[in-house]
C-alpha cells in the first residue's frame, strides 16, 4: 500500500480523513478506492461513538459532515456554526446514497430507511469493537488523551477502558479535536501570512459580528 493510500486510510491528518470525500475516475487505482470505502466507514464509526442509542438520519449526517471541523481553530474566530447543518440539510438524498450500503450492513444498526430513523448498541462490547476499527491515527490520539503518565498501556487496553466510560463519545470527539486543529492552526496562520494580519483581524471580526447577531436573533 503506497503512503498516499496509508496516509488517508489512517486518517493521519485532517486533510486525509475525518468525512472528507473524493470523487474517484474509475481508471483510478482500486487499492486507492478501497482506502477511501474504508474512510468512509471510519466516518461513519466515528460518529456512531459520538450519538445517543437512537437518532435520525439528519443527526448522523450532520455529525459526519462535521469531523472535518471538529475542534477546528478557524471556528472559535467566529465560523457559522450552522455551516455544517447549512451543508446537509439539501443533501441529504446524496448522503443516503454515499453511506446507505454501509448503514445497512452494519450489524451493530438498525436502520429503519423509511422513518429516517437509526439506534445503534451502545453497550460497551458494541463499542469497544467500534473503537478498534477506528483509524491507526485517532485510536493513538485518544490512548495519548487516556493514558495515565507511567503506565505505558498498549492502545488496544485504553480502547478497552474508553469502551466502559459513560463519555466515550466525548474522548472520541476530543480526539479528533487532537487531529484536526493542529491542520486548522496551520491553514488560518497561513492565510494571515498571505492576506497580512490586518486584513484577517478585519475578517475575523466580521465573522464574530455575524456569529454574534445570529445568536441574539435566536434571544429576542
Amino acid at each position: 500500500m503506497s503512503e498516499r493510500q496509508l496516509e488517508i486510510r489512517d486518517w493521519r491528518s485532517a486533510e486525509d480523513g475525518a468525512g472528507k470525500v473524493r470523487i474517484l475516475s474509475l481508471k483510478e487505482d482500486t487499492v486507492l478506492r478501497a482506502a477511501l470505502e474504508s474512510n468512509l466507514e471510519s466516518a461513519v464509526t466515528a460518529a456512531f461513538l459520538m450519538l445517543p442509542e437512537s437518532f435520525s438520519e439528519e443527526d448522523l449526517f450532520v455529525q459526519i459532515a462535521g469531523l472535518s471541523y471538529s475542534g477546528d481553530f478557524r471556528m472559535l474566530l467566529g465560523e457559522e456554526k450552522a455551516k455544517v447543518v447549512n451543508i446537509v440539510k439539501p443533501n441529504i438524498p446524496h448522503f443516503r446514497e454515499l453511506y446507505g450500503q454501509i448503514l445497512f450492513k452494519n450489524p451493530q444498526v438498525l436502520y429503519k430507511e423509511n422513518q429516517g430513523r437509526l439506534e445503534i448498541d451502545k453497550s460497551p462490547e458494541a463499542q469497544f469493537t467500534q473503537l478498534m476499527t477506528l483509524p491507526k491515527t485517532l485510536q493513538q490520539e485518544i490512548s495519548y488523551l487516556m493514558d495515565t503518565p507511567g503506565k505505558n498501556r498498549d492502545v488496544e487496553e485504553t480502547l478497552l477502558q474508553v469502551a466502559h466510560d459513560p463519555d466515550c463519545g466525548t474522548v472520541v470527539r476530543q480526539g479528533l479535536s487532537g487531529i484536526v486543529r493542529p491542520s486548522s492552526v496551520m491553514q488560518s496562520t497561513k492565510g494571515i501570512l498571505t492576506a497580512g494580519v490586518k486584513k484577517s483581524l478585519i475578517y475575523s471580526s466580521m465573522k464574530v459580528l455575524k456569529m454574534w447577531t445570529g445568536w441574539t436573533k435566536k434571544t429576542s
